[in-house]
């Protein structure tokens, strides 16, 4: 079986693209990775053997982006081109360019929550399961934040979704849960009549 840290170093270019996504900007992305290979190496006795490593890297990740970021208002809502991206050319394809521009920039609008499934799900291949072990939240939270973040992203790129109509149909998504934690349900009747909570 290899090392601990080789199998922990296999990881750190989806650990890397998931904290630059996060923090937005390479060098204190860098340093969130650092933070986080430095933490599973000196808690590698709390891995067990035979579950996924990934998932457990990327829980460690996001774990110390809610504690160093969020919670001290430092994340940079600019987002830097990839240093590895500044070097690369290729011959005109204007197309593909606007395209994929019109792609970064609808994915930007995403609200952050999806933004991390999208990635750890469409770009990274983790499983839904793997997903919700990394973020803390039910497999089908995942589910649910990857299929609006896919339809938000089609209906951007279809230019049917104005920046006014991301910001109320994210409200809705996300509106705040009732006072004793139970999210409200409407029956068709109820819906129909106007009668929900």
């Amino acid at each position: 079986m290899p090392q601990f840290g080789d199998m922990v170093a296999d990881h750190i270019p989806n650990l890397r693209r998931y904290a630059r996504v996060l923090v937005r900007d390479a060098v204190h992305a860098e340093d969130l990775v650092q933070d986080c290979l430095e933490r599973a190496i000196s808690r590698e006795h709390l891995w067990r053997e035979g579950t996924n490593l990934r998932a457990w890297l990327f829980t460690i990740l996001h774990n110390l982006y809610i504690n160093q970021y969020l919670r001290h208002g430092s994340v940079s809502t600019m987002v830097p081109l990839l240093d590895e991206h500044t070097h690369l050319s290729c011959p005109a394809r204007q197309y593909h360019s606007v395209t994929l521009k019109d792609l970064a920039r609808a994915f930007d609008r995403l609200p952050e929550q999806e933004q991390q499934v999208v990635l750890m799900v469409g770009l990274d291949g983790m499983q839904y399961e793997d997903a919700a072990a990394a973020l803390g939240v039910p497999m089908g939270t995942v589910k649910s934040r990857l299929s609006r973040a896919r339809r938000r992203l089609r209906r951007l790129m279809d230019g049917e979704l104005a920046m006014d109509d991301l910001a109320l149909d994210h409200d809705e998504a996300e509106a705040p849960l009732p006072h004793n934690g139970t999210p409200h349900r409407l029956t068709a009747h109820q819906n129909r009549r106007g009668l929900g909570s």
